[in-house]
């Protein structure tokens, strides 16, 4: 992405776009039960406050009423016919790792079958997003969580808090080329959640090879255990290898939330919040998703970015866009063409 002089002037960037994950899959109900949906309807009107406070894109998951994550498909789908009714002009997003949370005490978390996980293509109503992880990788979110941050929770618990740290995230090339091929077959959109430049390079590699052809959506996801630090300097490096027409969302964890989410707000990028992300505010204060997606509004307001409306935000994300070819998604996002047979050099657009 190039940074011009004028790029941290509010009026040359895009309104921004709050993506918001407020079903905090990794978190047992009593962790904050005032703010981790049950029931369905509970799930329905976080969704309704949140698209109230300002947010756009709503992060998926469901929880069963035993408190767990849900793995049933049927549950998804009820809960996206009637988001479809009350937030029309959210952007949908399922998590792509449905099965996040362990099923019993201590169990492994493990993620589903590769087949259960191409079933998110056929989820009905389609949402316009799921997300999609690239190359297979150590997820330990254990890593950066401070005595602080798992104080009173049920991540005290050691037998929880090692299979959390034990987890790993499947995505070889062979699931990641099928799973995107149903995805664009079905008219869903992919978000790629990425957490290092050699994760954005294989996408690169993909798009190059016509695996993947369309607007690029994707997440850098700083939550250490194998994936980037909330380190300023892994940033801005991956920052500086998002191509121009990519739309790039900051995402990491805890008490690094805020200060990530004021400098995507400054530079022209956009936010994520939510109690999937942190459960806190100021230091031993827990804070809502909602009072988190109002702090991110305050902040644009003061930097003077405006925040996009639903509509705005389909718009910016491109969501139902799809392009021919290898040649024309390397173009519209901003990447060198594909060398020619028998071309040298270096490759760029007319």
């Amino acid at each position: 992405m190039h940074f011009h002089d004028d790029a941290l002037f509010p009026e040359t960037q895009e309104k921004l776009v709050i993506t918001v994950a407020p079903y905090g899959p990794e978190w047992e109900p009593d962790d904050f039960a005032e703010d981790l949906p049950l029931t369905m309807d509970e799930h329905v009107q976080t969704a309704v406050d949140c698209y109230n406070a300002g947010a756009t894109v709503l992060h998926i998951h469901v929880r069963e009423l035993d408190g767990k994550g849900s793995k049933r498909l049927s549950k998804f789908n009820e809960l996206l016919g009637r988001l479809r009714e009350a937030v029309p002009d959210m952007i949908l997003q399922v998590g792509g790792s449905i099965s996040f949370a362990p099923e019993g005490e201590g169990a492994d978390a493990k993620w589903l079958s590769d087949d259960v996980r191409h079933m998110l293509a056929t989820l009905d109503p389609a949402p316009d997003q799921v997300t999609i992880a690239i190359n297979t990788s150590q997820m330990n979110i254990m890593e950066l969580m401070t005595p602080d941050d798992t104080a009173g929770t049920s991540m005290d618990r050691p037998e929880l808090a090692n299979t959390y740290r034990e987890m790993v995230v499947p995505a070889g090339p062979e699931w990641v080329e099928e799973h995107l091929r149903r995805l664009q077959a079905a008219g869903i959109q992919p978000h790629f959640q990425l957490s290092s430049i050699p994760q954005l390079e294989t996408v690169e590699r993909l798009i190059r090879r016509g695996k993947y052809t369309g607007p690029l959506n994707l997440t850098w996801v700083a939550i250490g255990g194998g994936f980037d630090g909330p380190n300023p300097y892994n940033m801005m490096n991956f920052v500086s290898r998002v191509p121009d027409g990519a739309c790039l969302t900051l995402e990491t964890l805890m008490r690094s939330v805020l200060p990530v989410n004021t400098m995507a707000t400054a530079m022209g990028l956009h936010a994520r919040c939510g109690n999937e992300d942190t459960i806190w505010g100021r230091r031993g204060e827990k804070m809502t998703s909602v009072a988190q997606v109002e702090q991110v509004v305050r902040i644009a307001r003061e930097l003077g970015r405006e925040v996009a409306t639903g509509k705005e935000a389909r718009d910016i994300y491109r969501i139902g866009q799809t392009y021919a070819d290898a040649d024309e998604t390397l173009a519209r996002l901003g990447y060198a063409p594909n060398r020619r047979v028998g071309q040298v050099g270096f490759t760029q657009h007319a």
